[in-house]
């Protein structure tokens, strides 16, 4: 993975010269390697912000549930959705997970689709009907299966394995 890894300087412990700026660069070999603070915003059930490019040019940005493992953000969309298409145009992709508690302790990260499985791949389909069930039960804590299929189409999802690229901390629970 070797993700780059940017800690920015909060102002939790008190004023400080270059608050607000990046403190420590360093890498990452895995998301499981972050700061138990900032970890757990990975862990919870944070809604993350994402953000991709529409056709428009301009960010648009969404509440999600998402996942990881290891060193990949697993996204997991509708295949009929129009953030589907703008993904596969611009496999670029941005995050940030904000603490609800304080919203100054913050995880962002700019990440790259690296593969696309959708639920319809006899090899690799079941992959994505799992992420998103796992989705469900961490953000509901509901029994799966997904319960928010549309019910006037047979809903289809892809599943986004996204490569991290960096990630930036700030603040403290």
């Amino acid at each position: 993975m070797a993700a780059k890894l940017y800690e920015f300087l909060d102002v939790s412990a008190g004023l400080q010269p270059g608050q607000f700026g990046i403190g420590r660069r360093s890498e990452l070999e895995s998301l499981n390697d972050l700061d138990p603070i900032y970890k757990r915003l990975l862990d919870e059930s944070v809604t993350a912000v994402v953000s991709v490019i529409a056709a428009d040019g301009r960010p648009s940005l969404t509440p999600m549930w998402f996942g990881y493992e290891d060193d990949k953000v697993l996204l997991n969309v509708a295949a009929h959705r129009k953030k589907t298409a703008w993904i596969r145009a611009n496999p670029e992709v941005s995050l940030i997970l904000v603490n609800p508690d304080n919203p100054y302790h913050w995880l962002s990260m700019k990440v790259t689709v690296s593969r696309e499985i959708s639920e319809n791949d006899p090899e690799d389909g079941a992959r994505a009907t799992e992420t998103i069930d796992a989705a469900w039960v961490k953000y509901t804590g509901a029994e799966p299966p997904y319960g928010l299929r549309d019910p006037s189409i047979d809903e289809r999802r892809v599943l986004f394995e996204c490569r991290v690229d960096k990630v930036s901390t700030f603040g403290q629970p």
